[in-house]
């Protein structure tokens, strides 16, 4: 190991790297990480406006970029969102699947529809973009897949039952594909954040907000930039002998 090792172990100069969730939040973070790192990065979001405003911002750091509005419910989507990524930039090393659904209904009161929406974006929607971007990814020489999950996926969560359950399938997922496409060199790993200061956590009311910074060893919540070292790590050859593992940053909220 030399200064040129080590600095090019976190380079992803050249790469290219899709990121769902990428307008906002931890995904937006991660988005602008990988444009540092010198990637180029294709962000997703059901919001045209919010995808042309973060490409002209990752344009601005001096990435090449490209925002695709898609919404992770709908299959045709997925497909258009690796195809047009494929175009753009001519194939297709890195995959986060941040975009999530909160939908929150209690436990005895949970509609058919609701349930649906939930595990569409946040099972069926991930796994089936995966499948859709396989054959670049067994192209890449670099390929990696990360899934953010949460904490919620390892804890009692009567209240948020259906997210929590989605991100527990999307871990067993994640297990399930770092065996099945070790061979074709593509590592598959999760991060699992705690409480973050998010769009997300900030839609719950500031009493349940309170209760889950304090719930942390930290006693306080995570910035959105604290996730993108962990995601950085599993993403790029700093992380080349890790897979199928779960990175949990959650501020020492849950004790594993």
């Amino acid at each position: 190991m030399d200064r040129d090792d080590l600095r090019q172990l976190f380079d992803l100069t050249g790469r290219v790297a899709v990121v769902t969730g990428g307008t906002r939040g931890i995904g937006r973070a991660i988005a602008e990480a990988y444009a540092l790192a010198g990637a180029k990065v294709v962000v997703a979001s059901r919001k045209a406006d919010a995808c042309a405003e973060t490409q002209a911002s990752l344009e601005g750091l001096g990435a090449e970029a490209l925002g695709v509005p898609t919404h992770l419910g709908e299959l045709d989507d997925l497909t258009a969102l690796v195809e047009r990524t494929v175009e753009r930039f001519g194939g297709l090393d890195i995959l986060v699947n941040d975009a999530a659904n909160a939908l929150a209904q209690p436990l005895g009161a949970q509609t058919p529809d609701a349930f649906g929406k939930s595990f569409e974006v946040n099972v069926r929607g991930p796994v089936f973009l995966i499948q859709a971007a396989l054959p670049h990814l067994r192209a890449s020489e670099h390929a990696a897949i990360l899934n953010v999950i949460s904490i919620g996926a390892f804890q009692f969560a009567s209240f948020v039952s259906m997210y929590a359950a989605g991100k527990a399938a999307l871990l067993s997922f994640t297990r399930s594909m770092a065996a099945a496409y070790v061979g074709d060199g593509i590592r598959v790993n999760a991060l699992a954040p705690g409480a973050v200061d998010t769009d997300m956590m900030r839609n719950n009311p500031q009493e349940l907000q309170d209760v889950m910074a304090g719930a942390s060893l930290m006693r306080r919540m995570a910035s959105p930039d604290e996730m993108v070292g962990p995601a950085l790590l599993l993403t790029s050859d700093a992380g080349s002998y890790i897979t199928g593992q779960v990175i949990v940053a959650d501020g020492g909220t849950y004790p594993h």
